[in-house]
């Protein structure tokens, strides 16, 4: 559920599978979501099975991660982790709850990132240092 809570305000319009591929993308409006677990490296492979080819990775707590199959954009949900990695954080959304920055200035911010990453034209931090976790399906510890 802390998943869906920081999906933002769309309306949820479908849910995949884990795995599972979008059909119909041009049918729907709103958010289709991906339930995986909420384990970074499961929910990332999971992910990755879907089809996704830009991931964006919040972290309040900085898990080192990163996928070699797909970028790994890395948000920093607090500014002190931000300034601790900032070897590893591509947006600091801390700056919001520091009143640093509005909701709506780190949006576009990240709106940016993720079109330069998109397109080519710059790299994130984990693929900068190679930072490239296993594909993991299954998790064999308790799953947070």
């Amino acid at each position: 559920m802390g998943s869906i809570v920081k999906s933002g305000s769309a309306p949820i319009s479908g849910v995949l599978a884990p795995g599972e591929r979008l059909r119909d993308q041009g049918l729907r409006s709103g958010l289709v979501y991906a339930a995986t677990p909420a384990s970074d490296f499961i929910c990332g492979t999971l992910q990755l099975a879907a089809g996704i080819n830009l991931h964006v990775f919040t972290t309040g707590r900085g898990t080192p991660y990163g996928l070699a199959e797909v970028p790994v954009i890395k948000v920093a949900t607090r500014s002190e982790l931000a300034r601790r990695w900032h070897d590893l954080t591509d947006v600091n959304a801390g700056r919001i709850a520091d009143g640093t920055a509005s909701t709506e200035e780190v949006g576009w911010e990240l709106f940016g990132l993720m079109l330069e990453v998109a397109s080519g034209r710059r790299k994130t931090w984990a693929e900068h240092w190679k930072l490239h976790n296993a594909l993991v399906l299954f998790n064999p510890a308790p799953v947070t």
